[in-house]
């Protein structure tokens, strides 16, 4: 008895809403934007944090980065470049390998430490030529960078201390110069030494948002030859020392910069880059040691470089959580706000369910003189705003996953909408409709049937 009785208030509530369209839709926009701003903003928080995950793994964890900076050689003040006037920076022996051992022998904590030397040049094979960066790294580097070798094999000790011409070759690489033969085992020009190829990477995918933000390039199109190789066969810049750096001024305040011997020649405000490697990273075992081992790092390298600040240490780590941080915090201001308009579009229900109680007291005053229960006119009332709520939420979802879209396509954005965040959405939709139709439901449940059929 009680399934029929039941299904029939439920029929009686659906024929009140949809002849009242208009006003149950208008009715339900609190829920719908309420929805849509909830699963729109989930979406722009899931983009977000699975961005920045993403970010930690091409930057790598625990990981301290130590990049050179280039400074000018010499300065010129006033005065004709003979006397008191030049004023020489100090001497400071650059980044170099030097730092490396010395690190690894003095701070402990260290798990990896990995050198880069980095050359802009060419690949060249079969007539075709493309330009690349050439990277000088020990297999700690594709550790610390989470690296996986498609095909092939890493270096080998002989290869680190002989400097073999050997090469690691970036998918993007195999893919445009052997993309019909098995790149390992042949050889590849890159610059004017020819390298062997002994492994292909896996693809790594980057963003332009990562590489803007992070400082990283396009990996899929470098090579990667060991450090000594690099050092002995195509660049060391540790080989220029202060004696060969001079500046003499000449003529109309150009100077010459002489390099190994070398005359080249600068202007005034022309800068040379004395650091032997291009960027050091270094991975500590707890995410807690950052900080101090980052304070340190410093001071080893400001002793190492005679009290001369050549050198920026981050930690690009601590910078993403923090930026995580911030995302949440944001994301918790558009929760409030979408909890708000959830918060509105019930008070909504409940004000137009009152008014329709107030519109329809001769109805429930029939239906009650007919034999209807108060449990029926309290289940009538509550189907009612359950279903305005319900619509609302089903709309709601739908315009929160076209905003999620349309924010992803057009704000440059990502978004992830996921099935979680929509049940969830739905299911706020429903029990605030639940929770703003029992006080409406109540009060038509409470009217007197004899005074209803009365009312004017």
């Amino acid at each position: 008895m009680f399934g029929p009785r039941l299904l029939s208030n439920f029929y009686i509530a659906f024929e009140a809403v949809m002849a009242n369209r208009l006003r149950s839709l208008l009715t339900a926009l609190g829920i719908i934007f309420g929805v849509a701003a909830v699963i729109a903003m989930l979406a722009i928080g899931n983009g977000a944090q699975q961005e920045i995950l993403e970010q930690i793994k091409l930057v790598g964890v625990n990981n301290i980065i130590v990049e050179p900076i280039v400074e000018q050689v010499e300065e010129e003040v006033e005065g004709n470049g003979n006397g008191p006037g030049m004023e020489k920076n100090k001497f400071s022996p650059g980044l170099r390998m030097l730092d490396v051992e010395a690190i690894k022998e003095v701070i402990p904590g260290i798990k990896k430490i990995s050198p880069e030397i980095i050359l802009d040049t060419y690949i060249v094979k079969s007539g075709i030529r493309r330009s690349a960066k050439l990277v000088g790294v020990t297999p700690e580097y594709f550790e610390v960078t989470n690296f996986q070798l498609r095909e092939g094999s890493m270096f080998t000790e002989n290869n680190l201390i002989n400097g073999d011409p050997v090469c690691i070759i970036g998918r993007g690489v195999q893919t445009k110069f052997f993309s019909k033969e098995d790149a390992i085992g042949k050889r590849i020009k890159c610059g004017n030494q020819w390298m062997r190829v002994i492994g292909v990477l896996e693809e790594r995918i980057v963003s332009d948002k990562s590489i803007a933000k992070l400082g990283i390039r396009d990996f899929n199109m470098d090579v990667y030859i060991p450090v000594q190789t690099m050092l002995v066969r195509y660049k060391n810049r540790d080989m220029v020392t202060s004696g060969s750096l001079v500046s003499a001024n000449r003529g109309g305040g150009g100077r010459v910069v002489i390099i190994g011997g070398q005359q080249q020649q600068s202007s005034s405000s022309s800068n040379v880059n004395y650091h032997q490697i291009d960027k050091l990273v270094v991975q500590v075992g707890e995410s807690s040691m950052l900080n101090p081992t980052a304070e340190v790092l410093s001071r080893l390298l400001e002793r190492k470089h005679y009290n001369v600040i050549d050198f920026e240490i981050t930690i690009p780590e601590l910078l993403l959580k923090q930026q995580q941080r911030t995302q949440n915090i944001f994301n918790i201001v558009l929760g409030a706000i979408a909890g708000i308009s959830l918060l509105v579009g019930g008070i909504g229900i409940m004000n137009i369910m009152l008014a329709s109680v107030m519109e329809r007291i001769k109805e429930i005053g029939l239906r009650m003189s007919l034999g209807a229960k108060k449990t029926d006119i309290v289940h009538q009332f509550l189907f009612e705003a359950m279903m305005i709520s319900v619509s609302g939420g089903i709309i709601g979802v739908i315009l929160g996953i076209v905003l999620a879209s349309l924010v992803s396509k057009f704000g440059d954005f990502p978004t992830i909408i996921t099935i979680p965040s929509i049940m969830v959405s739905f299911s706020v939709a429903a029990t605030v409709g639940l929770i703003f139709g029992i006080t409406p439901a109540k009060r038509a449940a409470s009217q007197d049937p004899i005074t209803s059929l009365r009312y004017e």
